[in-house]
């Protein structure tokens, strides 16, 4: 049988009174492609969230690498969601700056890097702007 890089065991999730997981499990083996498939509504970016750590499960667990997932681990987990995922009432300066803490950064070590490559790339201007379709 192939090493588990990601288990997610008996995972229980609630919103108010909705139940988006109901005692979830699966195994994805070492080195393997694997997506996640169903209709809207089936859960798929609640355990996908819980995996990044965005929110947490009600019950159950997950194992990165054979490691009960941890803060440790964000460096380790990359997502690229479907939909652009930004927060549209969110400033691009905010924006990037919820992304560098949801990795592990501290907030002003963060807004410091992010204000130093902002004006590398000549784009300081677009900190304060909600709209991101000139980037």
């Amino acid at each position: 049988m192939s090493k588990l890089i990601l288990e997610a065991k008996h995972i229980v999730k609630n919103y108010a009174s909705h139940r988006a997981l109901n005692d979830v499990s699966i195994a994805v083996p070492e080195k393997t492609i694997f997506g996640l498939l169903g209709p809207n509504g089936a859960g798929k970016t609640s355990l996908i969230r819980i995996i990044n750590q965005i929110t947490g499960p009600d019950s159950g667990e997950i194992f990165l690498d054979g490691e009960l997932l941890n803060r440790a681990h964000i460096k380790d987990i990359g997502y690229l969601p479907e939909e652009r995922g930004l927060y549209k009432k969110m400033k691009v300066g905010e924006q990037a700056l919820y992304l560098a803490q949801l990795k592990g950064m501290d907030k002003a070590v963060a807004k410091a890097k992010l204000m130093d490559w902002f004006e590398r790339f000549e784009i300081s201007e677009w900190w304060n702007k909600k709209d991101r379709r000139a980037l």
